[in-house]
């Protein structure tokens, strides 16, 4: 397994790319994150489902976020899924270490027609996921239900950040999972935001 990180580097009008790989015998992985973008994607993970996740995630993050990756998808979704989030989580933290100031915490309460999730982040230093989606579908197209939770849990270690996502509401199964993903890109996008001080007493995250 190799790991490369290319620190990120900021100037008063740029946040420069982080770019992420990860080559095991499960996967083969690139990730190119700035999160201070325009909303350029270019998102291939092999399943249309997560595809289109990560697509509502950047989106509204407003990101530019290109991922390509070759999986062990014969096997099942499991290893590129969790590979996936290992890596953009790894981009994300990255990301915020290298901010001069952000507002650190951030929260959404999201309504996706029918379904109502609330998400809340904090860029902590400590990776934390607290959540239970409980889907009532095995599959959301080409992937199952069970690895979502497993992403947000893995995302969350990787981006040292503390996650909880609650549905409040749901009967569709799709706008769970969309309402997820949305709801989390709102809060980040507070969380990253621009701040004057820091936001903590002990000096350092």
């Amino acid at each position: 397994m190799s790991t490369k990180i290319i620190p990120n580097k900021e100037t008063p009008t740029q946040v420069m790319p982080i770019e992420v790989s990860r080559n095991t015998k499960e996967t083969n992985i690139t990730v190119s994150l700035n999160i201070r973008g325009s909303q350029q994607l270019d998102i291939n993970t092999g399943l249309g489902f997560l595809d289109h996740m990560l697509e509502q995630l950047a989106n509204h993050a407003r990101w530019d976020l290109a991922i390509n990756v070759k999986g062990d998808l014969h096997i099942d979704d499991h290893h590129s899924v969790e590979d996936i989030a290992i890596c953009l989580g790894d981009a994300l933290q990255q990301s915020w270490r290298a901010l001069p100031s952000m507002q650190r915490y951030g929260q959404r309460l999201l309504p996706m027609d029918e379904a109502l999730i609330l998400c809340a982040v904090d860029l902590s230093g400590r990776g934390i996921y607290r959540g239970e989606l409980n889907f009532s579908r095995e599959m959301l197209g080409d992937i199952s239900t069970e690895m979502f939770e497993h992403f947000f849990n893995t995302l969350a270690l990787a981006a040292s950040m503390t996650l909880h996502i609650e549905p409040l509401y749901f009967r569709n199964n799709h706008h769970l999972a969309e309402g997820c993903f949305k709801a989390l890109a709102y809060a980040l996008k507070e969380a990253l935001s621009p701040a004057k001080g820091d936001n903590t007493t002990k000096g350092v995250l």
